[in-house]
């Protein structure tokens, strides 16, 4: 019983991390397209309150599109190849403590596994059986919580965020296309702000938030931007 412990322990700390990362990776995304959808809807309502051109909404909503995505993959870019950096960094630095002091690295392994509810004898054999397996993997899932298989990928990130904000963008942007001048607006409104609620429910869940609180907050943020937005467009159109 006590020699399967190990790997079954080592086992479901591998699939908590794939389900915690895969659930971080949709809730980016649900966050991606709700930046799309409120940057988006914030600039062709403030277009359309200035002016009723279709031609001048939909160049405003597509530049609009276009830079958004382009600096949202490209700040995920940056952001995730700094933190890989890390990563790496600390993998380094785990690689030769584990050739310079083994012995000391097996103790702290042990004592780690003790501070999880091992007691001595069974923490010091799940510590030996893993470090003899994959000491650096073993050493680093447990004390840095990574695993030098699956580091973060900037490339896969910034590729995801630019899907996800281009996703939310099309929605409040076709939302003004496609109706004729009269109903552009009412439109728009309500099908940005029956989407953010649910965005915000999703993400709520996904984050094991209340739902309720964030569905509110995130409907009333983007209704806010919408109103401000409108509201300097038809400013500025009166004074042009």
């Amino acid at each position: 019983m006590s020699s399967l412990s190990g790997p079954l322990l080592h086992k479901g700390e591998e699939h908590d991390g794939i389900v915690s990362g895969r659930l971080n990776w949709l809730r980016a995304a649900v966050l991606g397209a709700n930046d799309g959808v409120v940057s988006v809807a914030g600039i062709v309502l403030g277009v359309a309150g200035a002016s009723n051109s279709r031609s001048a909404i939909a160049v405003a909503g597509i530049a609009g599109l276009v830079a958004g995505a382009l600096s949202m993959a490209t700040g995920e870019y940056v952001s995730v190849s700094t933190q890989r950096d890390s990563e790496r960094a600390l993998l380094a630095k785990e690689a030769r403590e584990l050739r310079e002091m083994p012995a000391e690295e097996l103790e702290e392994l042990t004592e780690l596994y003790q501070q999880r509810g091992l007691d001595r004898k069974l923490a010091e054999q799940v510590a030996t059986q893993l470090t003899a397996r994959d000491a650096l993997g073993a050493h680093a899932k447990v004390e840095l919580g990574l695993d030098p298989d699956e580091l973060t990928n900037p490339w896969h990130a910034a590729w995801a965020s630019l899907a996800a904000f281009t996703v939310g963008a099309l929605l409040p942007l076709l939302a003004i296309l496609i109706p004729g001048p009269g109903w552009r607006v009412p439109v728009t409104v309500v099908a940005v702000l029956l989407t953010l609620w649910l965005t915000g429910a999703v993400s709520a869940r996904l984050g094991q938030a209340p739902v309720r609180r964030a569905v509110l907050r995130n409907v009333l943020g983007g209704a806010l931007a919408m109103a401000v937005t409108y509201g300097i467009g038809h400013l500025v159109g009166l004074s042009l």
